[in-house]
């Protein structure tokens, strides 16, 4: 008779386990449509870069990535345009920074049949996270179509403009106890487009009377909007002087669990 030992009943129970937890991980995908930004490498190749994951440069979501990671998600990201097929098995959906002529030759606009297959999945339990910029680095006329689906718009302005390295211009305190950045005290967003809300859609933080990030549910699901790509390499806290106490790497943490936690639980 074989003996069962300790490791044997651990390696059992792992391959009896790991499927239903495998089933429970939730999926953040990332936009590679809108957001399609290319270079010439080293190598004089072209290369995807700007806001993806696999940028590890000061210009890339490489850290957010792995924040979303730590806390239990996983990570795909979606080169095609989106359709009802292609966001069935993702949880979170983030766009950030849709492409003008200045960024990518032909961009990809969002157009109406987008707006319809991004709100029906929405509206079925998808969490939606808009990240905009400032008009002069975002395609932002496009973007509002979609965003105007949910009570939210873009303002054209270019709030918390910051001068070289003078980044105080950029901070923004975070009340104490806020339902969303619960560890945070103090962030940095730069030329910020800020928002106008009706409707469903609610201010998730403030500054000086300037919607920064903003919400709305929408059927089962949630859509978050900011106006700044704000949570990329550079300012998670790689530039950002420790003296000064910004704290964009707490606040990824804290978006990402909040927004893993507005997922519906599976069957509901």
């Amino acid at each position: 008779m074989r003996k069962i030992t300790t490791y044997s009943i651990l390696l059992i129970t792992c391959l009896t386990i790991s499927p239903a937890l495998r089933a429970q991980q939730k999926t953040v995908t990332l936009d590679y449509y809108f957001n399609n930004e290319h270079r010439k490498n080293k190598a004089g190749e072209q290369e995807r870069y700007h806001y993806t994951w696999e940028d590890t440069k000061s210009s890339g979501f490489s850290i957010w990535g792995d924040i979303f990671k730590k806390n239990g998600a996983g990570l795909k990201s979606l080169e095609n345009e989106p359709t009802r097929d292609n966001l069935k098995k993702t949880d979170v959906y983030i766009i950030v920074d849709p492409d003008t002529k200045k960024e990518t030759p032909e961009p990809h606009y969002i157009e109406s049949r987008h707006v319809k297959a991004i709100a029906d999945w929405v509206k079925r339990g998808g969490v939606l996270v808009l990240m905009a910029n400032d008009s002069a680095n975002a395609e932002l006329p496009h973007l509002n179509v979609l965003a105007a689906k949910f009570g939210i718009h873009f303002n054209n302005d270019l709030y918390k403009h910051v001068i070289g390295t003078q980044f105080e211009m950029g901070a923004i305190n975070v009340p104490a106890n806020d339902p969303v950045f619960k560890t945070t005290k103090k962030v940095y967003l730069k030329d910020i487009a800020t928002l106008q809300l009706s409707g469903p859609a609610k201010s998730l933080l403030v500054d000086d009377g300037h919607v920064i990030v903003g919400s709305a549910q929408y059927g089962k699901g949630r859509v978050v909007a900011v106006g700044d790509p704000w949570l990329y390499n550079e300012y998670t806290n790689g530039r950002l002087p420790e003296a000064m106490g910004f704290e964009n790497d707490k606040a990824a943490d804290d978006l990402s669990k909040w927004l893993l936690d507005q997922v519906p639980a599976k069957g509901n």
